[in-house]
């Protein structure tokens, strides 16, 4: 079994999601009726929020892809440590799309502290895994 596949596609087509956002706040900064509201806002409230989910998403979507290249190259670590490592890095998405779910449904952010927490193991797990089964 090739660990990683899934960190590679989910990656990239969430990369694509969160870019496809960054042009809705484009749109919102720019063209939007109240784009003036929307700009006095630009250091706090939800137009900080959304900005903060934009860049983690794209930054957790470029460490998931570099852990599915990570995790192909480590032939001598077991199946389970290198799925472990993948799951934590899928399961660290829940940051990016936890703060969206706390500006526009006003969800809790245990997502947010879940998928941060999730994709720091992943990358301790990997790193760890790197030092020892490298190939």
């Amino acid at each position: 079994m090739k660990t990683g596949r899934y960190n590679a596609g989910v990656a990239l087509l969430m990369m694509a999601g969160y870019m496809f956002y960054g042009f809705i706040l484009v749109y919102l900064r720019d063209f939007a009726p109240g784009k003036e509201e929307w700009i006095a806002s630009y250091s706090s409230g939800k137009h900080f929020e959304a900005r903060l989910a934009h860049v983690h998403g794209a930054l957790f979507s470029l460490l998931n892809l570099a852990l599915a290249f990570v995790l192909a190259r480590l032939d001598g670590a077991s199946d389970r440590a290198r799925t472990t490592a993948a799951a934590l890095g899928l399961a660290g998405l829940l940051m990016p799309a936890g703060i969206l779910g706390e500006v526009y449904l006003g969800l809790s952010p245990v997502f947010v502290l879940v998928g941060a927490a999730a994709m720091t193991a992943s990358v301790v797990w990997a790193g760890v895994l790197s030092l020892r089964h490298w190939s």
